[in-house]
């Protein structure tokens, strides 16, 4: 057993023993294995962007075989994703490589309605398919937020009672918030204290810039450290229960290598936990994605 993995699960004491054996696999798993970090790839894109705009820059992502076979090549902790290819593969991965179950998902047809995700699949299915944990995404400052905390309440319930984790995206989004306002520090770490309060064993939040977005936040942050984003990375880890709670960060919009991986590189020093990586990912050629995981994977291995 890695004595950096059981520390983190000591934080966990008193959970439901098979959430804590579900973290420790994912934990245990890929090249990152013992090291207390974790690189997810996740790849709900087609779903909530489109086919196109997700797996045209790279073709062979519009097979749902492709994703998995990359995560397991590259050494990811899991692979995360919505029912249908979660469906695709699971015969094949599931005991192998943790699988996540996305029980949630959203699309970008629709109007300029307050932002609210479906529920798209179950805990029954995240059973019935062998995953390690599912993935639900709640929007803090929507005017739906308070019916998806509900739900997930209820999810993390049904989940802890069959020894599943449940990792939460917080993302911050609604009318009240501008768009500079979803990734201000004060609201990122915000949302992500409102994911561990709800019961999340894992918490994604994006990485935050240096704007302080609530008048009623500015004077608290006036002798807060957020001028670095390694120190922003370490404030809202702080805001995770004071690091009590698994924080790992998105990879954010597609960028290229240098940008990924100076950003990646401040998340390993401000103390995150790791990364869950998409787009930045599956869009480049297999040989270039690989690369690139193996680089984030050495960012964070360096600061375990």
């Amino acid at each position: 057993m890695s004595e950096r993995v059981e520390k983190i699960l000591a934080n966990y004491a008193g959970e439901n023993p098979g959430v804590i054996g579900n973290l420790r696999r994912l934990m245990n798993t890929g090249r990152l294995a013992g090291t207390g970090k974790l690189v997810i790839l996740p790849v709900d894109q087609g779903f909530e962007h489109g086919p196109a705009r997700s797996f045209a820059p790279n073709p062979p992502g519009y097979d749902p075989g492709y994703h998995p076979a990359l995560a397991v090549e590259a050494g990811c902790n899991g692979y995360a994703a919505p029912l249908g290819f979660i469906e695709q593969i699971a015969a094949q991965y599931a005991g192998t490589l943790p699988l996540i179950l996305k029980v949630n998902n959203s699309d970008s047809l629709g109007g300029p309605e307050e932002p609210c995700s479906a529920l798209t699949s179950s805990v029954n299915d995240a059973l019935r398919l062998g995953c390690a944990a599912i993935g639900y995404t709640i929007y803090p400052g929507s005017g739906l937020r308070n019916q998806m905390f509900q739900d997930l309440r209820d999810l993390i319930n049904e989940a802890r009672e069959v020894g599943l984790p449940t990792i939460v995206w917080s993302y911050p989004r609604g009318s009240g918030l501008s768009k500079d306002g979803e990734t201000a520090i004060d609201v990122v770490a915000y949302a992500a204290q409102i994911a561990c309060q709800l019961g999340a064993h894992v918490v994604k939040v994006k990485p935050p810039s240096e704007l302080v977005f609530q008048k009623a936040a500015k004077q608290s942050y006036e002798n807060v450290p957020i001028g670095t984003l390694a120190e922003r990375i370490q404030h809202v880890v702080q805001a995770a229960f004071n690091g009590r709670r698994i924080v790992i960060f998105s990879g954010g919009a597609a960028k290229g290598t240098e940008a990924v991986l100076e950003e990646v590189g401040e998340i390993a020093k401000g103390g995150g936990y790791g990364s869950i990586v998409g787009r930045n990912a599956f869009q480049r050629s297999e040989a270039d994605a690989v690369k690139l995981l193996h680089d984030i994977m050495d960012l964070y291995a360096a600061q375990a």
